[in-house]
């Protein structure tokens, strides 16, 4: 393999490429194939939805603790995901193909265990890749590059599972869309991976035990209010995306082939946006890159509660989108400072535990997504596709404007909670090592 090529941003991104087409599609569809298309019932979801939440919040620590504890010659987080990668294909496929004929309770369970095997094998995948992030782009600048390049393919991959699923599963199937999307994902991880090099200095210090792990972890509070400000506005993704299909149908009233055009609108719209942000960070503190852009993302979900036709919703998506790409670009320059500033002070990089520790409490948060659809269906009559209600309109603007703004409100006040500074010698001004060459 080319050197320029090993590390390389461009590569690495590949990994966010493959991962982020499926994880799209399962947080955009997921819930309106079980609950609009199949039939089940918004109680019983909810109740999936929460276990799978629950489980996801409870493994991601552990996985991020032996991530740091693994000793190989290929790395840490290279075995991880070599292994995970044939299973999460299967599980994702086993999401969006249950048997035929199965009953309420039937569909309930398959629902839950496949959940529940998917989220296990996604949580692997996320947490040693995302564990790679700052450990192979060190200082401000490479990252803010890097980050910008990594949220460009996001935006493509969220594009292609938002806006081309309805083209591919109308076309033929959620199975078999489910399985081109997992075919897809296999080809673009494998290369990604096959371009990392990992740094062997960083696995031959003796890591902490796990209680000492998650104190020296705990007591880091700048890291708890960057992430608990954070995954509330990572549920707003979430809830804003699973939200989209019941918006265009019963709020908008536009026809399922024209979902497509609104939400590639959407996403179109953030690919440019993406690097207006990056301009932006390059001429502030990261930190206040990171607030502002929660504030932009706040105000950006308000339009969407006057949309009420396609042209209204994607003027109204492509606001969003500006709040979204701040949101995208912004945040991994502050977490990778914190990593950063730990491992200045405990003399190890553990991108692991705190990815992991990350991702708990971001995913712990998502149960008030679960809550909100659940309550706000329940106020105004929602219980599935054969049961609307008297009021489904109301119930999916409430969703996607309301719901968003106040998450946005507390996510940004939130932010505030503490002093958060960094010493400019943090993560260095040099970038990943000083043997390999960074085409950017």
């Amino acid at each position: 393999m080319k050197r320029s090529w090993v590390n390389s941003p461009y590569s690495f991104s590949l990994g966010m490429f493959a991962m982020m087409v499926p994880s799209q599609a399962f947080s955009s569809f997921y819930i309106f194939f079980y609950v609009d298309t199949l039939g089940l019932g918004i109680g019983l979801a909810s109740l999936a939805r929460t276990v799978f939440l629950i489980w996801d919040a409870v493994n991601n620590p552990l996985m991020g603790y032996w991530s740091d504890r693994t000793k190989t010659r290929l790395g840490r987080r290279r075995p991880w995901v070599f292994g995970a990668i044939p299973l999460f294909m299967l599980t994702f496929v086993l999401v969006f193909s249950p048997p035929e004929g199965l009953t309420q309770n039937g569909l309930f369970m398959w629902f839950l265990v496949a959940l529940i095997l998917y989220e296990a094998v996604a949580t692997v995948l996320w947490v040693n890749y995302g564990a790679l992030f700052p450990e192979l782009f060190r200082g401000d600048r490479i990252r803010a590059k890097a980050s910008a390049i990594q949220q460009g393919y996001q935006v493509v991959a969220l594009l292609i599972g938002t806006a081309l699923t309805p083209i591919i599963y109308d076309a033929m199937g959620f199975s078999n869309m489910s399985i081109l999307y997992a075919l897809l994902f296999g080809v673009f991880m494998f290369l990604c991976m096959m371009s990392v090099q990992e740094q062997e200095v960083y696995s031959t210090s003796e890591p902490l035990r796990l209680v000492q792990a998650f104190r020296e972890t705990l007591r880091n509070k700048k890291f708890w209010v960057f992430n608990i400000s954070n995954s509330f506005a990572q549920t707003v993704n979430g809830l804003i995306s699973s939200t989209i299909p019941f918006y265009a149908k019963y709020v908008l009233h536009i026809p399922d082939n024209q979902v497509s055009i609104l939400l590639a609108a959407v996403f179109v719209s953030v690919i440019p946006l993406v690097f207006v942000w990056y301009w932006i960070i390059r001429r502030m503190d990261g930190v206040k890159a990171w607030r502002l852009s929660l504030a932009v993302y706040g105000l950006s979900v308000i339009p969407l509660w006057f949309g009420y036709d396609l042209i209204s919703g994607i003027l109204a998506g492509i606001g969003v989108g500006f709040g979204l790409a701040g949101f995208l670009v912004t945040p991994a320059m502050v977490s990778g400072n914190i990593i950063d500033e730990d491992a200045e002070r405990t003399g190890l990089r553990r991108e692991g535990i705190y990815t992991a520790v990350s991702g708990f409490i971001t995913r712990s948060s998502g149960l008030i997504s679960a809550l909100a659809f659940f309550a706000v269906g329940i106020i105004f009559g929602y219980e599935s596709g054969d049961n609307p209600g008297r009021d489904p309109e109301s119930t999916f603007r409430y969703l996607i404007s309301v719901v968003p703004l106040c998450l946005l409100a507390i996510s940004f006040l939130l932010s505030y909670a503490t002093k958060i500074e960094f010493s400019k010698t943090i993560g260095g001004g040099h970038d990943h090592g000083t043997k390999i060459d960074h085409q950017l």
